[in-house]
């Protein structure tokens, strides 16, 4: 079987999820009185263990995760929810013995840890036997890091990294950064292992931007000194520290999830009580005014560059200058586009986007593909955009950066907003902005034309 690189825990976490509310539901039922099995408790139960997981990690577990710290987060996960269950038998059932809940909890413990020790011997096996999950990588530098590094790769297959080559850097470094540069492009490398001994700041951050630019991951092997001046998160691949660059809460599982399922409610709600009705009278109103379609569409940059059709209410006459950004007084917006526009109205149909996955409710917004060129290799960290689906509003909108691009400090301040969105995303976030962008509706904006 050929080699396939990316991650299958997009599948993998949900499933074992399930499973494992399955089993601390089902094992009431063999381990305690029936009068335990009741609506109230399979609901707080199921609804605490989701919570206890967010907050412990216990589903984040990734191909270097050390066995003793999966088994600290599984005691961690079983001790918190033992308490919410003798805090409920405590209340409702006070004749259910403390044997039998001591038994329900030892063989929740057992079964959970089971089935979870057991998903990562078979993706383990998985990789060693088929050659898939894996994750093409290469290290550049050199030094004892360097040669730990590869010892871990070559020793490990198991953990599912494949290392495809190591720029030592040793004859001509100048040369070497231009191939590994084409290296990664050519061999559609996933990860970048850099050694801080071996480059110089410059180096570094000219790795930075080029991995940032092609959606690379770039993780570095620490020096003695305090070279980089970051909010850095270390990890361990054995007892190799890694530094990461930057840490994506939404290439957290959970999180991403959690704002999946915020954006299809909303899209929902969107859809059934505003576009339902809307989208009659808008329709009208464009029909009547112009001939052509009531809906715009445009091919976008998405999700790591992913080509997807954006939905719009129609505001200008048809012509053949799309790729080019709307104007102050633009001669193609008509009358009611002026309307749908300044209200932001326009945008209402992305909620279609964002129900089928190709956007979100909140997040950077998505440029043209004129833009994305233009800018790409201009304005430093413009491609980190894509490293979360685009959004119908962004914090760059509420904080007045929308609409034309007269300037580049005008690109420049909204990728800065963008990139800090990414960084420091949170459910409570995405509120702030949903609500900061209804009040700017209300109050109107001077770029909204």
């Amino acid at each position: 079987m050929k080699n396939k690189t990316g991650r299958y825990s997009v599948y993998i976490r949900p499933i074992q999820t399930i499973l494992d509310l399955l089993i601390i539901n089902l094992l009431v039922l063999v381990c305690m009185r029936s009068a335990m099995s009741n609506f109230g408790y399979h609901t707080i139960v199921s609804l605490f263990w989701l919570i206890i997981s967010y907050y412990s990690g216990f589903y984040e577990v990734y191909r270097y995760t050390k066995g003793i710290e999966i088994f600290g987060k599984l005691i961690k996960q079983i001790f918190f929810t033992s308490l919410i269950t003798f805090a409920y038998v405590g209340y409702k059932y006070k004749y259910v013995t403390t044997q039998e809940v001591g038994f329900y909890i030892l063989s929740s413990l057992l079964l959970v840890g089971f089935l979870k020790y057991t998903i990562l011997i078979l993706l383990k096996k998985y990789r060693l036997i088929y050659g898939g999950n894996y994750r093409k990588v290469v290290i550049v530098g050199n030094g004892k890091s360097v040669d730990e590094l590869k010892h871990f790769f070559t020793k490990n297959p198991g953990f599912g990294y494949n290392l495809e080559y190591i720029f030592d850097l040793k004859k001509n470094k100048k040369i070497e950064l231009q191939n590994l540069k084409e290296f990664i492009i050519e061999h559609k490398i996933d990860e970048v292992y850099a050694s801080l001994n071996t480059l110089s700041n410059n180096e570094i951050n000219d790795l930075i931007h080029f991995t940032d630019n092609g959606l690379k991951t770039i993780k570095f092997l620490p020096d003695n000194k305090s070279t980089l001046y970051r909010n850095l998160a270390i990890q361990y691949y054995g007892i190799i520290p890694i530094i990461v660059l930057r840490k994506i809460p939404l290439e957290i599982d959970i999180n991403n999830r959690i704002k999946r399922s915020f954006d299809i409610i909303f899209s929902l709600l969107v859809i059934f009580f505003i576009l339902s009705w809307l989208t009659v009278i808008l329709g009208l109103l464009i029909k009547f005014e112009s001939r052509g379609p009531i809906f715009f569409k445009q091919n976008r940059p998405g999700f790591k560059q992913k080509d997807f059709l954006c939905y719009k209410f129609r505001s200008m006459m048809i012509n053949k200058t799309t790729e080019k950004e709307a104007t102050r007084n633009d001669p193609r917006v008509t009358k009611i586009g002026k309307f749908i526009r300044k209200t932001s109205l326009d945008e209402l149909p992305q909620f279609f986007n964002v129900l089928i996955g190709d956007m979100s409710v909140v997040g950077p917004r998505p440029h043209l593909w004129s833009q994305n060129r233009a800018y790409g290799n201009k304005v430093k960290k413009y491609m980190i955009r894509h490293h979360v689906s685009p959004g119908v509003t962004g914090l760059a909108q509420v904080r007045g950066f929308r609409g034309e691009i007269e300037t580049d400090e005008d690109m420049i301040n909204r990728i800065k907003y963008d990139v800090f969105y990414i960084e420091n995303w949170s459910i409570w976030m995405d509120i702030k902005i949903i609500i900061q962008t209804v009040i700017n509706i209300f109050k109107g904006e001077e770029k909204a034309y």
